[in-house]
């Protein structure tokens, strides 16, 4: 067997591991706010966020992936292109398990760009990537917070005047009911946006083998990129499955203390912001967008009810994202070729 197509195959695994880590390390994301309120348990609540994750491939085109495939420029005549996307999964992997231990819930999807920039770069130079790219993502570090937060706050103020003569007791059994809606959303636009970032990788990785086209389209109707997108969209809800309890705990008891009316309109704004991403193409963090709106929501009440120290930590997290995950990838790839003849 050709020793680049062996490399190919046991990339596509690893990447299907990333997708499975980014599930897990982002089960957080999805479920947080409904089991910090109880309306779920972890068990039940990391299912209902698994099976939408799946679900998502029904719902959304696959323009983040688009923009993952083309961070960096390949040259499908290269093979040193195909070890640029395995030693980008690597650093991206090894950075998402640090701040998994870390219990920090920084954004996997940044991490892989890190990895692509960093591998890139180590092989080629600067001139390979693709920086508008990069620089649309890099953008969206504080907007989708920020965004996120806006969402938050509002939501959180028109349920307040809506339901204001409601009794407490009637609002919190309503919320309830309504979380299962807004959780399922979210994992929904979670599934959407990160599950196609590792399309995009392995969609790399086979144009830099040769085995694609670079213009080549995702859908569920081809059955060469079917397999693709199904395996992606299976990986990501098996990681979610098994869930990130170190980060739950961070993400929806250490920010701010949420009810279930505080749940509800902080999953709704998180999942309009992601909705509207990846409608754009655009690989945001989930970690960033939920964070943000829980903030917001928190926010209402009082800026003391949230805790500015578990959140300037968080930011620290994802300033260093894509610099380290970066760092870790072009390492990887140095000692790719150390060992490797080609290079």
């Amino acid at each position: 067997m050709d020793p680049v197509l062996i490399v190919i195959i046991l990339t596509v695994i690893i990447a299907l591991l990333f997708d499975v880590i980014n599930g897990f390390h982002d089960a957080a994301n999805s479920i947080a706010t409904i089991v910090s309120t109880r309306v779920l348990s972890p068990r039940a609540a990391v299912l209902w966020a698994a099976f939408f994750n799946f679900a998502a491939m029904f719902v959304f085109k696959p323009e983040v992936a688009n923009t993952i495939k083309k961070i960096v420029h390949i040259d499908a005549t290269d093979p040193g292109f195909v070890f640029v996307v395995l030693a980008a999964l690597f650093g991206a992997i090894v950075w998402d398990l640090f701040t998994w231990w870390w219990g920090l819930p920084t954004s996997s999807s940044h991490a892989l760009i890190g990895g692509l920039v960093g591998a890139g770069i180590a092989h080629k130079g600067l001139k390979i990537i693709a920086w508008d790219k990069v620089w649309s993502t890099v953008k969206f570090i504080p907007l989708a917070p920020l965004i996120g937060l806006a969402f938050g706050f509002i939501i959180m103020v028109i349920v307040f005047w809506i339901f204001r003569r409601w009794r407490p007791s009637t609002i919190d059994r309503l919320f309830r009911k309504l979380q299962f809606i807004s959780a399922a959303m979210y994992s929904l636009g979670h599934g959407g946006n990160d599950a196609q970032k590792t399309m995009g990788v392995i969609i790399a990785l086979l144009v830099a083998g040769g085995y694609m086209s670079a213009d080549v389209e995702l859908s569920l109707t081809h059955w060469n990129t079917l397999w693709i997108i199904l395996s992606c969209h299976v990986a990501m809800a098996i990681g979610t499955a098994f869930g990130g309890w170190r980060i739950v705990k961070t993400m929806g008891m250490r920010i701010t203390k949420l009810r279930p009316v505080g749940g509800f309109c902080a999953e709704t704004a998180g999942a309009a912001t992601l909705f509207m991403a990846t409608n754009m193409g655009i690989p945001v963090s989930t970690t960033h967008t939920i964070t943000g709106a829980i903030v917001g929501v928190g926010a209402v009440n009082k800026l003391s009810g949230v805790k500015w120290g578990v959140a300037t930590r968080i930011i620290w997290a994802w300033i260093f994202t894509i610099p380290c995950a970066a760092f870790i990838a072009a390492l990887c790839f140095d000692v790719v070729k150390l060992f490797h003849p080609a290079f």
